[in-house]
């Protein structure tokens, strides 16, 4: 084979280099949002990010689809990755916790798969926003408010568990299983056995809950 094919135009060096340039550029902000996408991970496996940025200024040098490539199989095997079941209760136990005390920074609808989110209870089935609207209603009506997960099984994607609600009952409840309910100033606790469902990205996506509204009832009634 004649040697001038190996021979590269100085044109085509500069063109080489301007190009590598714009990688390095490049590399430092595609590999952090790229890593970013890693679901509860604390830092990215360092063979995986080598491959990205060897991915990506091959990409940028030669025109080669790579980075494409590289992204979404990198995408595929983050979506994959497994979730623990201490990832799951800490993830449930948290999304609560927004719910009951409350979340000034909006951060509970990431806990949540609010698109397809469903919530059922005896005579009720509401998606995401009614479940929001529901424990606004209690962080409106009662004060010094608490939740607490008791015993807690979890099997695959499946989270089942007792949960404790208490708080002071001195402003009015609008969303009492008997509708709006003046206040009485007594502590109330509302004592549920839920089961919960998450998808693979470890977000609440459906939930069941048992509960004694008679007893709850009882509580916000102002003669006992």
């Amino acid at each position: 084979m004649p040697a001038d094919v190996f021979q590269i135009s100085q044109q085509h060096q500069a063109m080489f280099v301007m190009r590598l340039a714009y990688a390095t550029c490049r590399l430092q902000t595609d590999c952090k949002k790229l890593t970013k996408k890693i679901n509860f991970a604390k830092k990215a496996d360092d063979e995986k990010i080598t491959l990205i940025i060897i991915a990506l200024a091959t990409s940028f040098c030669f025109g080669f689809p790579f980075k494409s490539i590289i992204t979404n199989n990198f995408n595929d095997k983050i979506k994959m990755k497994k979730i623990t079941r201490d990832q799951l209760i800490a993830r449930l136990v948290k999304a609560g916790e927004l719910f009951v005390l409350g979340d000034d920074k909006g951060e509970v609808d990431s806990y949540f798969e609010t698109s397809n989110f469903r919530f059922h209870s005896p005579g009720v089935d509401i998606d995401y926003a009614s479940l929001k609207n529901y424990f606004k209603s209690i962080r409106a009506a009662f004060d010094d408010r608490s939740i607490k997960r008791g015993i807690i099984v979890a099997e695959g994607n499946y989270v089942t568990c007792q949960t404790r609600i208490e708080g002071k009952f001195v402003r009015e409840f609008t969303q009492s299983p008997e509708g709006t309910l003046p206040p009485n100033g007594k502590h109330i606790i509302f004592d549920l056995i839920n089961i919960f469902r998450f998808d693979d990205q470890g977000r609440l996506i459906e939930e069941w809950v048992q509960t004694d509204n008679r007893s709850l009832l009882r509580q916000l009634s102002k003669q006992n």
